[in-house]
């Protein structure tokens, strides 16, 4: 709490919403862009800053994603259109309002699990085998039908496209190309961030080219009041909050699954038992409370291995246990006893950035929010060049551009359609997941199938995908009964 350490974590939290908030400029890149300031910094100032940065910017992904349909983070595509489609219905400050108030209390959540059971958490976590992660995988894709919004075939097809994606390159096991087609652009795949902002971009630009002026969308109103009726709609859901934090504390926790798959797999549960599930994907407050709670647990859940273990939970983290070697501390077990100083920096920083996160996140908003007012003729051209230099720096090659221009009109032409995009960017996110974890699960079984179910977790764990996928045909089944018997 010394003045010093405060304002490295005010200026980290102000260039962490910067950053999270322009589209291609990821959390990850954000941290790794400051590792040369954080060297010539004492451990303490530098450790908080990069702590607070990286919660700054996965909140700050919300941002771009309510006004312009543009996530800033992967995790943000999960509730991207119910956000957007509120601003647009003029209940931006209400949207807003939620997905800053929500980032701080699943942020907190993870803050105080990180700091009461992270060795117990961690525990729990390393028992996830590859058999685990597998159908950790299949149980975030019968999420897909939770982001359809529409007709579940449609969504199946459309998941199917981004798993066909996620396939580009080389297989994670042999290293054989495949669907490389010759061109040695497409052997290390398709970059994630350059198809994520061409998917929702590109849409959106070329929807407000094309439209007549007499039917181009009505100019967005102003977002008024952010807290106006958060209070309420909170204590309504306070269901969705605890679901969406636990869910991201666990989810996050797990080593390679992320805050990408939190958020999807809480949409996916609130959905499920919201009383007007079948309103998500159109705009309504329910479906972004779980989402964006479980998505900021999640950055809380991964630093659990990452101190305990060394073991980092995502991208992001990998490159956080980075700083931490570069300032002596050492990950591990006994970190506790050797660095109970720097660990418990750590975790206090993480705690107070999240609690710094509601006056800041207001204020970025409504600064941010300057951007509505600006006219679309002018707005259009400016949102494609942010994509274009987003999607060169991800990559630092004109093919990443490519990339997201050819998704975006795919993209254009499935909206058309009515065909959803989020089960492509789930099936994007899961696909190199759930192969990588199947074909290192088949050799180590040395191909018997049953070793998929033999462990006590992963048997409950494909019981449970097994009862998502079976309920709603199940469901239906029942209904056109008792219908028939009605009659």
């Amino acid at each position: 709490m010394t003045p010093q350490v405060m304002l490295i974590m005010l200026g980290a939290s102000v260039y962490g919403l910067t950053m999270g908030a322009i589209p291609g400029l990821s959390a990850s890149m954000a941290v790794a862009l400051v590792i040369p300031i954080a060297f010539f910094l004492d451990p303490v100032p530098a450790l908080a800053g990069v702590v607070t940065l990286s919660a700054m910017a996965i909140f700050a992904g919300d941002l771009p994603g309510a006004l312009l349909r543009i996530p800033g983070t992967p995790a943000s595509a999960a509730y991207v259109d119910d956000s957007y489609l509120m601003v647009r219905r003029g209940q931006g400050g209400l949207a807003l309002g939620l997905c800053v108030i929500c980032s701080a209390i699943g942020g907190v959540v993870g803050a105080l699990v990180l700091m009461g059971a992270a060795p117990a958490v961690a525990r729990i976590a390393l028992q996830f085998s590859s058999y685990e992660k597998f159908w950790l995988a299949c149980l975030g894709l019968t999420a897909a039908v939770a982001v359809s919004g529409g007709k579940w075939y449609k969504g199946g097809i459309s998941l199917m496209l981004g798993l066909a994606i996620a396939q580009v390159g080389l297989d994670p096991v042999s290293g054989q190309m495949r669907l490389t087609f010759g061109n040695s652009n497409l052997i290390g795949g398709l970059a994630f961030i350059p198809v994520l902002i061409g998917m929702f971009a590109i849409p959106e630009v070329l929807r407000y080219a094309l439209a007549p002026r007499e039917i181009a969308p009505p100019p967005i109103q102003a977002l008024g009041n952010l807290l106006a009726g958060v209070g309420s709609t909170l204590r309504r859901l306070k269901g969705d909050l605890v679901q969406g934090s636990a869910v991201g504390v666990v989810i996050g926790a797990i080593p390679g699954a992320g805050a990408d798959i939190a958020a999807y797999i809480s949409y996916a549960i609130s959905k499920r038992f919201s009383k007007v599930g079948d309103e998500y994907g159109k705009g309504v407050p329910d479906a972004l409370v779980a989402a964006t709670t479980s998505n900021n647990a999640a950055v809380g859940g991964a630093m659990i291995p990452a101190t305990v273990f060394g073991i980092p939970g995502d991208s992001l983290t990998a490159i956080i246990i980075g700083v931490f070697f570069l300032k002596g501390l050492n990950p591990g077990p006994t970190v506790f006893i050797e660095n109970a100083l720097l660990i418990n920096t750590v975790f206090m920083a993480f705690f107070v950035a999240n609690i710094l996160m509601v006056p800041l996140g207001l204020l970025a908003t409504s600064a941010f929010q300057r951007v509505i007012r600006v006219p679309r003729y002018m707005l259009m051209p400016a949102v494609l060049a942010f994509c274009i230099i987003g999607a060169f720096a991800v990559e630092n090659t004109h093919f990443a551009i490519v990339t997201m221009l050819i998704l975006g009109l795919v993209a254009f032409v499935m909206e058309k359609y009515q065909y959803p995009l989020a089960p492509a960017i789930l099936g994007l996110v899961l696909g190199p997941m759930l192969e990588e974890t199947f074909l290192n699960s088949l050799i180590r079984a040395r191909g018997n199938v049953l070793a998929f179910v033999e462990r006590p977790l992963s048997m409950g764990l494909a019981a449970l995908t097994l009862v998502i996928c079976i309920t709603p045909l199940a469901m239906f089944i029942w209904r056109k009964a008792r219908s028939t018997r009605t009659a």
